[in-house]
């Protein structure tokens, strides 16, 4: 499950207006979304639960009361009003939980391709631990906790959409390609535009979205069925994430992307 609520700031969702909260409340209203939901989940099931900096601290202890917390990612959203009294808000956090013990981490299917600055060759001048190609040099690196390379959907992008709060593709392909097999169910309560449906989609996982503005819903629906002629996920190419503004971030190979044959509908509330 992708839980990616409404953050405890004020917010106009195409006319349903979130209100923040105090923090308690938020907490209380957070601790009912999870009793509601977590019923739905298989023992084996894992929860990403997304948050800024100022939510992130109210969600963990109803988090860690009822699941196995086991990391928080935080990731750079590139974009961010500057402050003359603060240091820039630039991150957000996803909350890396679990049912139980018993769980899936993939972590082969999500390794970061990085230029290597400072290339090693062994004794008899191989690559170490890298490759060397005509667009430069690249090492396949484990994924840490930090994720710079992710880029936020702008005007020119196709998976761009006037939601406000909409997550990037590559974003949500990590959380999807480590925490489930092809043809499991992803599940978001909370879908907006439709970025998890079709990140599913396009990697062969099932899906099933629940969201509550009907413009958002039709939105969903278009991404839904270009994916079918489009299944290319930005940064995401020959079954690697590559790191943002490289060469094959900006070409991505259609090719090597996984497109599902099989889908889950849509369910609207």
């Amino acid at each position: 499950m992708i839980l990616d609520p409404p953050y405890n700031l004020t917010k106009n969702y195409n006319g349903h207006v979130f209100q923040a909260k105090e923090a308690e409340a938020y907490a209380t209203w957070f601790d009912d979304v999870l009793s509601s939901l977590l019923p739905f989940l298989r023992p084996t099931a894992t929860v990403y639960a997304c948050s800024d900096w100022q939510t992130s601290t109210l969600i963990f202890p109803m988090l860690d009361k009822r699941l196995h917390v086991r990391n928080r990612i935080t990731w750079e959203r590139e974009k961010g009003r500057g402050a003359k009294a603060n240091w820039k808000n630039n991150t957000e956090d996803i909350w890396f939980c679990t049912v139980s013990d018993d769980y899936h981490f993939d972590v082969e299917t999500v390794k970061l391709k990085r230029r290597v600055i400072a290339p090693y060759r062994n004794g008899n001048g191989e690559p170490k631990d890298w490759e060397e190609s005509d667009n430069g040099n690249y090492r396949l690196t484990y994924p840490s906790n930090i994720w710079t390379d992710i880029t936020v959907p702008f005007w020119s992008m196709p998976e761009n959409t006037d939601h406000p709060t909409q997550k990037p593709e590559k974003l949500i392909a990590k959380l999807i390609l480590a925490s489930s097999r092809p043809r499991e169910v992803v599940f978001d309560p909370f879908l907006g535009s439709g970025t998890t449906a079709v990140v599913a989609k396009k990697l062969g996982r099932r899906y099933c979205g629940v969201e509550l503005d009907r413009d958002y819903c039709c939105w969903a629906l278009k991404r839904l069925k270009l994916a079918e002629t489009d299944p290319d996920i930005q940064g995401y190419s020959a079954g690697v994430f590559w790191e943002r503004n490289s060469l094959a971030d900006q070409k991505p190979q259609k090719a090597c992307t996984t497109r599902a044959n099989d889908q889950m509908g849509l369910f609207n509330e």
